[in-house]
């Protein structure tokens, strides 16, 4: 609205119905209300990193005073065998983990994705056992894979197969976790992959149909390629959590056997609240920082020019 449109109003009345431009008033606004979020941010994210940070400067036993050590702890890091087993066995956690519950995922998505009787209840239902902690079903999955009363192994009994001692054999015992892991995460990750299939225009698919395309052909020329938006969003969310996994193995093996199942997390609390070395502790988790985040920009470098937002 200008003044031209207003001719019959004085200068006054023009003045409070003039649109007043964007300036400090809503800058603050803005910050009013990205306030609380960003406190909580720092507080909770980047002033635990900074203290973590200095602290892998210091030798610190938390009942004494701590002595700064300069880098004598990233010294150690380096000639630390053990520490570099636990992070090869989170690697293996992870190439357990991710690619397999992300396919499932993805077939889970695809299969709920059409519009049968009762859809709507499976949904829910896959999602489940995500919502449970992972202290309880590792505690229900100890059960499962008992050597001797467990269900898994009773089952295998009943057509003549003896199962192995799960979790107790260093060759099963990771499987057995990764397992565990990717039966709790395929539902949650399912409903991400069924809301990007659905927010897919459905005359995208009609024109490749029309155009002659088989139904994997345009599974591979249309439905793969617009998922990548939301298929960075599940990969970068399952590695960072893979990586920093815990609960599940404390529950299930604690690390065992013979440091089998002993992740790079695991091996940090150990370091922390078994030796009382938290400032090598911290050391230890500025490892884990940097290699996850190298891990995540490696991501976004690689969906950055394969992902199309823009459906219009």
């Amino acid at each position: 609205m200008t003044s031209d449109a207003l001719p019959d109003l004085d200068a006054r009345t023009r003045d409070r119905v003039r649109p007043k431009p964007c300036g400090r008033t809503s800058t603050w606004h803005a910050y009013l209300f990205v306030g609380p979020s960003l406190l909580g941010v720092v507080a909770f994210l980047l002033l635990p990193m900074v203290i973590v940070l200095v602290l892998s400067l210091f030798d610190w036993e938390l009942l004494s005073a701590p002595e700064f050590v300069g880098l004598d702890n990233y010294r150690r890091l380096l000639g630390d065998g053990e520490t570099w087993h636990s992070l090869w066995v989170s690697v293996v956690y992870v190439l357990l983990c991710i690619p397999l519950q992300t396919v499932l995922a993805l077939v889970m998505a695809l299969l709920l994705n059409r519009p049968v009787k009762g859809v709507r209840f499976f949904r829910s239902l896959y999602v489940v056992p995500w919502m449970a902690t992972p202290i309880v079903l590792g505690l229900i999955w100890n059960w499962i894979f008992d050597p001797r009363d467990g269900a898994l192994n009773s089952a295998l009994g009943l057509v003549g197969i003896t199962g192995p001692d799960w979790l107790s054999d260093p060759a099963w015992a990771m499987p057995a976790v990764a397992l565990v892991s990717v039966w709790q995460h395929t539902g949650y990750n399912m409903l991400f992959l069924l809301a990007g299939l659905q927010s897919i225009p459905k005359e995208l698919h009609d024109a490749a149909a029309t155009d002659g395309a088989t139904p994997a052909q345009r599974f591979w020329r249309v439905t793969l390629p617009l998922l990548n938006p939301t298929m960075f969003f599940v990969t970068v969310t399952n590695l960072i959590g893979a990586f920093q996994v815990f609960d599940t193995v404390y529950a299930m093996t604690a690390g065992g056997p013979g440091h089998s199942t002993e992740v790079i997390n695991f091996r940090i609390f150990e370091t922390a609240f078994k030796q009382f070395d938290f400032g090598y502790a911290s050391t230890l988790s500025m490892l884990l920082f940097v290699i996850i985040l190298v891990v995540t920009l490696a991501q976004v470098r690689f969906f950055g020019k394969r992902t199309t937002y823009d459906l219009s």
